[in-house]
């Protein structure tokens, strides 16, 4: 087990972590643990990449640690009334999309590379964007702004939106070629 993906688990073991913050109503414990988890993800890729240490495992785990996160903090917000629950459809719906689309490939015996498009990581960082501001208006409300808080909803539901279509095309496209 390499640094990498020590880290990436260091994520996923951090979901609970911030859940049980969350609804405990401990919003800046959440948003130092939200931060963390932001935090390693970035560094897991950049650490995997600089010291030649990329793995297969860690090809399937840092997907999974950030979709684990991102799903848990949006469900748990939502259901606290913190984030709009059709953004939060939107944003687990997109990802229920792709685990369904990988299975269908994996029925199909077609092998894919997980390589995240940059659609999908601008996707990523608006999501941990709108999780990130959510928190922060919890616990300084006196600086909310509902109109930016606006604008990074809509733009994180536009860019799932578009995330999410570039994986079906990616799909159908693998699918198609397969059959040739």
């Amino acid at each position: 087990m390499n640094i990498p993906n020590l880290l990436t688990l260091f994520r996923i073991i951090l979901v609970p972590v911030i859940i049980i913050s969350l609804l405990n109503g401990a919003f800046t414990k959440a948003i130092v643990f939200f931060v963390i988890a932001c935090v390693t993800d970035g560094l897991d890729g950049f650490l995997a990449r600089i010291l030649n240490q990329k793995t297969m495992l860690g090809s399937y785990l840092d997907p999974l640690a950030d979709k684990t996160l991102i799903a848990a903090s949006f469900i748990a917000l939502s259901i606290m009334g913190v984030i709009p629950g059709w953004l939060t459809v939107i944003v687990v719906s997109r990802d229920f999309i792709i685990l369904l689309g990988i299975s269908v490939l994996f029925l199909m015996s077609i092998s894919l590379e997980i390589k995240p498009a940059f659609v999908s990581k601008v996707t990523t960082v608006f999501q941990f964007l709108a999780v990130f501001f959510a928190l922060i208006f919890q616990v300084f409300p006196e600086y909310r702004n509902p109109e930016a808080i606006k604008v990074i909803y809509w733009a994180t539901a536009l860019f799932t939106i578009a995330s999410g279509f570039n994986y079906i095309f990616r799909g159908v496209k693998l699918i198609n070629s397969e059959k040739q």
